[in-house]
């Protein structure tokens, strides 16, 4: 039975375009419901670590419009947050985490009161006049420090092994006969999505209904339910449109369960919103990093001796081990290995997953230590990394189930025009600008994960697909419609898409680079039930028209049911068979080829930079990103996720950091003032090329991830830039100004 193959693989436009740009697209904060809400307003810890001695809300309560003002003496009793998540307590995505639940504060802004009012004003003006008291505790804020807690944790993001060996990694490095070993230092970052942390709570009766901006669904609705110490089937999730996230909104953060406590408390609805200066400590952030990378090798290239040895910081109250390291065990060959994940603590809040979360760290760190080795052993970094391609997983001896990393770097030297680059740093000017081009590949794992969804039709031939899944601006809504229209074989507007409500099939939401993959491997089995279901009543059904046919010879395409040259219009076969519609559920379940295959998407970075010999500024002035990741599903919004990739990248290089005072343990430029994000005036001449590739082993669509795979590496080309421009390797990112001007050239 063929498909119709009109739909997917084309660039269509966004379904949910028009909704978003005429504002008829309902966020987090948005939704009107059926009563008035009232607004809260988080006041946040002034310290890091202590415990809150006094607390007056005498003049918050009085002030105009304040109908609640909640702390630890008065709020709802919570189920404990409980002991760190570790291999042994697995639920990080949906444990409790409860606020305003005693007076001990973790972390600096960590929630310490909740005030609501009738307008937001009037609950942010009364939060100011809560007076505290506190007494002070001596914390660990700098991971610098010498006595600060290095330790290894049992498991690292994603269930991957802390370490990994293999051979005599000592022994080959040190007779190899060329050597490298440095030291790579990336900050603390955070995620900044344009749409931030909001959650609208109403309860009825006994049934909690949060309208919220998150990427997974089923995770706010379990975690939720056991922050409140309630069943999820009384919690009821809806996130139809989400604003951005980038691993930010996975988990349950302080709005969501401040709203719901005080709408509980009130009966009446509450809305309540982090600022933009309250997500840098109670929304995630990517943890800081020291990486050491050594690197042994032949006069040949070719590698004998890889290390790649990551130290990073993590909170004392709640683990996150970053697997920095992992992308390194599967990207070049070498017979003697050593990965290694550390942590130390600190005390603030944890770290979460942040786009490409292990790779866009690690490769930052590794492509650039792949570079400095192609420079002292004379070779072109693209022949380096030629020579050191392997033919199965390195490490888990495994063969690939595909891998064109080769074609991407040769494709992307000849689009770029790579054979012009200087070959030696600091050669080329233009007046007072020197030029450079930098290089690097890209490796990010492709996973599945599991979940279901439901596609209906009906007695009209219409078509509608249910799934909790969500679209956080990747054009979930789009693709899925599309994969619905070319195997039911329907015209797309033909085809309805709802998503973001728990009360629809569970799915394993936006996150990981999965979304695309694992929903529309759902939906693709829930239109083959379908279709099934359709083909059976029309071989049977009295009045249908093909009663008796040859199923096998069957096919849907054009909106109709073809058997050889006769054609039965789909609409008016449904409602002849099932006036009253069918449906039927899909799954998408990880098979045994993720154990007997290294599933992974691949691609080549190569950027040129300019840097002022005067100031020392680098600017970017083009990037080219080639990509070889399975059957692309839809070009347009596909090329829209990679160099919205590889602009994060981009600012990984060149500017983006959140400061942790060491003193006091806050972060200090908590705004998009100070926590500096490339604009369009930071990029110009940025392409992205997808190169033909189906991979079968991953899912029926033969498609990969690709939402992260853009920023996996894309900061390391940039680097590698930087230095070829200037011959000064900064080895500490982002690779500000600053860093770079003392070793500018002379002259």
């Amino acid at each position: 039975m063929a498909s119709n193959p009109a739909a997917l693989g084309q660039p269509i436009d966004r379904i949910d375009g028009v909704l978003k740009v005429t504002g008829r697209a309902a966020y987090g904060y948005e939704h009107k419901i059926g009563r008035e809400p009232a607004y809260g307003f988080i006041r946040g810890a002034g310290i890091a670590k202590g415990r809150i001695v006094e607390i007056d809300t005498t003049a918050a309560e009085r002030a105009p419009g304040v109908l609640l003002v909640m702390t630890h003496r008065n709020a709802p009793k919570l189920p404990p947050f409980g002991p760190p998540v570790t291999k042994t307590v697995p639920e990080v995505f949906t444990r409790g985490r409860p606020i305003l639940a005693s007076e001990r504060v973790r972390y600096h802004d960590e929630p310490i009161a909740l005030v609501v009012a009738a307008t937001f004003e009037e609950a942010r003006a009364a939060a100011g006049l809560i007076a505290v008291r506190y007494e002070t505790e001596s914390g660990a804020f700098d991971p610098a420090a010498a006595d600060a807690e290095i330790y290894r944790p049992e498991r690292v993001n994603a269930g991957f092994a802390t370490d990994s060996e293999k051979g005599d990694f000592d022994r080959a490095f040190t007779d190899a006969p060329v050597r490298f070993d440095a030291v790579y230092t990336t900050p603390f970052e955070s995620h900044n999505p344009m749409e931030p942390h909001a959650a609208i709570a109403e309860w009825d009766g006994d049934l909690l209904t949060v309208h919220t901006s998150t990427q997974t669904v089923a995770n706010i609705q379990a975690g939720l339910a056991n922050t409140l110490g309630i069943p999820p089937e009384r919690v009821r999730i809806v996130s139809p449109f989400i604003g951005g996230g980038f691993g930010a909104k996975l988990i349950v953060h302080p709005e969501a369960v401040a709203a719901a406590l005080a709408a509980k408390v009130l009966a009446r609805p509450v809305k309540v919103a982090l600022t933009r200066q309250q997500m840098f400590a109670n929304a995630g952030h990517r943890p800081a990093m020291r990486q050491r990378l050594r690197l042994g090798a032949g006069r040949d290239g070719r590698l004998t001796a890889l290390a790649h040895e990551v130290t990073s910081t993590t909170s004392r109250f709640e683990e996150f081990a970053e697997q920095s390291a992992v992308p390194t065990r599967s990207l070049y060959a070498a017979v003697n290995r050593r990965t290694t994940h550390r942590l130390i603590r600190l005390d603030i809040n944890r770290g979460e997953w942040m786009r490409a979360p292990g790779e866009a760290s690690g490769l930052l760190a590794l492509e650039c230590a792949m570079d400095e080795l192609a420079e002292e052993l004379d070779l072109d970094p693209i022949e380096l990394r030629l020579r050191n391609e392997p033919e199965r997983d390195p490490e888990r001896d495994v063969p690939f189930s595909s891998r064109n990393l080769v074609a991407c770097m040769r494709e992307g030297a000849a689009r770029f025009g790579w054979q012009d680059r200087p070959v030696r740093p600091a050669s080329r000017r233009e007046g007072r600008k020197l030029i450079g081009y930098g290089m690097a590949a890209a490796i990010r794992a492709n996973y599945l994960g599991p979940g279901s969804a439901r596609v209906s039709i009906d007695g009209h031939g219409q078509v509608t697909i249910e799934a909790d899944m969500t679209d956080i601006g990747t054009g979930t809504y789009t693709i899925l419609a599309q994969v619905a229209a070319e195997r039911l074989g329907v015209p797309l507007e033909a085809v309805r898409v709802k998503l973001g409500d728990s009360r629809l099939p569970r799915t394993a939401g936006s996150g990981g680079s999965w979304g695309a993959s694992s929903s529309g491997t759902a939906v693709h089995n829930a239109c083959m039930a379908l279709r099934e279901r359709i083909i059976a009543l029309a071989n049977t059904h009295e009045r249908s028209p093909l009663r008796g046919s040859n199923v096998r010879e069957v096919r849907f395409a054009g909106g109709a049911l073809q058997l050889g040259a006769r054609s039965e219009d789909l609409g008016g076969l449904m409602a002849r068979i099932a006036p009253g519609g069918l449906s039927a559920e899909g799954a998408a379940v990880r098979g045994e080829t993720y154990q007997t295959y290294s599933q992974h998407a691949f691609g080549a970075h190569f950027a040129e930079v300019a840097v002022d010999l005067d100031t020392g500024e680098p600017r970017l002035r083009r990037m080219l990103g080639v990509f070889a990741a399975g059957r692309i599903l839809n070009p347009k919004t596909a090329r829209s996720q990679v160099i919205g990739g590889m602009i994060w990248g981009v600012g990984a290089a060149l500017m983006e950091e959140t400061v942790l005072d060491p003193r006091h343990g806050h972060f200090v430029n908590h705004d998009l003032a100070e926590y500096h994000v490339p604009v369009n005036a930071d990029i110009s001449g940025i392409e992205a090329v997808f190169l033909p590739e189906e991979d079968d082993k991953g899912n029926p669509l033969g498609a990969k991830g690709i939402g992260e795979l853009g920023n996996c590496g894309a900061g390391a080309a940039v680097a590698n830039a930087v230095y070829n421009a200037t011959g000064a390797r900064v080895r500490s990112f982002p690779l500000t100004l600053d860093k770079i001007f003392p070793d500018l050239p002379a002259g």
